[in-house]
């Protein structure tokens, strides 16, 4: 007997952004829903449904359809409302971090509309790992609270963002599980550590470099991110054993503010024996490189997770609580924090980090187990309700 298909959408996924954690994202929960179809004897049909991009297209026409979220296909009823409605089941991963009051009421607005629309539409809904919140002042809150309680599963990825679920929709049961890239499929070059010199990334953040260039801090570091990653990378280039690889992983030409590429070749021009890598077109091959890597300091959190699940020694540089949320469920606690923290200090720590490679190697090793754990659990509630949804 043939298998039954089951339409999947993706929503606010990507099948191009130049920003590799929403790749990662989309690639790897494409991976675990696929896989949890396939088990149950069903034939997945996805629909990516989100902005659009210019990044290069990393998930092709044959493994997804593409619908493009715009004003007026948000608005009209022909557009995003027939799509979501038209689908078995609705995955919502909020592009990780987004469904939260830090990026602005139009952001917030298109996240909570669409959930609103999947809701109208009868469509299961399930919020996919992601942080939830903060929402710290009117309307966010009250409106928050209204899609969480309407949501037929919620998932989070830390402690913290269950904890705002209970605040928001006490009566709503949720679900802790972890960042669906953890999963994502890559090529292991763990073979390439080791060598007569430590292969050392730095991933510098284009968003908290500018940030810090201009004076604006909005994420409210305390410690001038920009001065740290130039300090850091002047102190390695006195030391014959270190190679430094300068590793981007958020590229966008439209959004020079958020791009780690321009940042990497002024950083790579100003400290020449420096190793620029090249952009990545997909997230897959970013992680692969990583894999590569003897040890890793970045400040995009998807660069984070793509050492940590691939046992590269990392020290996320964090500039918000999914940082210390995501890792500190891991028990993972080797970071630079969004505050109280100088950089004298935080240089220092760095270098630390730098000879600890062992320990660090050995609580990923220990994170990594607690990570099956968690997807076990996500995987658990994609079968309810792909069960529910074709029953």
């Amino acid at each position: 007997m043939a298998d039954k298909a089951i339409k999947i959408g993706l929503l606010w996924h990507s099948p191009n952004s130049g920003n590799l954690g929403v790749g990662a994202l989309t690639v790897a929960n494409m991976a675990i829903a696929r896989a949890v179809a396939t088990d149950m004897g069903l034939t997945p049909r996805f629909t990516i449904i989100g902005m659009r991009d210019d990044g290069a297209v990393y998930v092709s026409p044959a493994e997804a359809d593409v619908f493009v979220m715009t004003t007026r296909t948000l608005l009209d009823p022909s557009g995003a409302l027939r799509v979501i409605g038209d689908q078995d089941c609705i995955l919502d991963i909020g592009a990780g971090d987004s469904f939260a009051d830090i990026y602005g009421l139009r952001r917030f607005m298109f996240l909570w509309l669409t959930k609103m629309q999947a809701v109208a539409a009868r469509t299961p809904l399930v919020l996919s790992p992601q942080t939830i919140g903060p929402f710290t002042r009117s309307p966010y809150r009250q409106l928050a609270s209204v899609a969480l309680k309407r949501a037929d599963s919620v998932l989070t990825r830390d402690q913290p963002s269950l904890d705002v679920l209970r605040q928001l929709a006490p009566a709503v049961k949720g679900n802790l599980s972890v960042d669906v890239a953890f999963a994502l499929p890559y090529v292991d070059r763990s073979s390439e550590r080791g060598g007569a010199r430590l292969r050392v990334g730095v991933n510098v953040s284009g968003l908290l470099f500018n940030e810090a260039e201009s004076g604006r801090n909005r994420f409210g570091l305390s410690i001038d991110y920009a001065l740290l990653m130039r300090r850091f990378l002047g102190r390695l280039a006195t030391r014959d054993d270190v190679e430094v690889h300068l590793v981007p992983h958020a590229t966008a030409e439209a959004y020079a503010w958020d791009d780690d590429g321009r940042i990497a070749d002024k950083l790579a021009t100003e400290f020449p024996s420096t190793l620029r890598v090249g952009n990545f077109t997909n997230p897959s091959d970013a992680k692969s490189y990583i894999s590569s890597l003897d040890f890793l300091v970045a400040g995009r959190m998807h660069a984070c997770i793509g050492a940590f699940s691939t046992g590269t020694p990392v020290v996320p540089v964090a500039y918000s609580r999914k940082f210390s949320g995501l890792f500190g469920l891991l028990e993972y606690n080797w970071m630079i924090p969004t505050s109280g923290v100088e950089l004298e200090a935080a240089l220092g720590y760095l270098e630390d980090c730098l000879d600890q490679r062992q320990e660090m190697a050995a609580d990923i090793k220990g994170g990594m187990r607690e990570v099956d754990n968690l997807l076990g659990v996500y995987r658990t509630e994609l079968r309810r309700i792909f069960e529910a949804a074709t029953a």
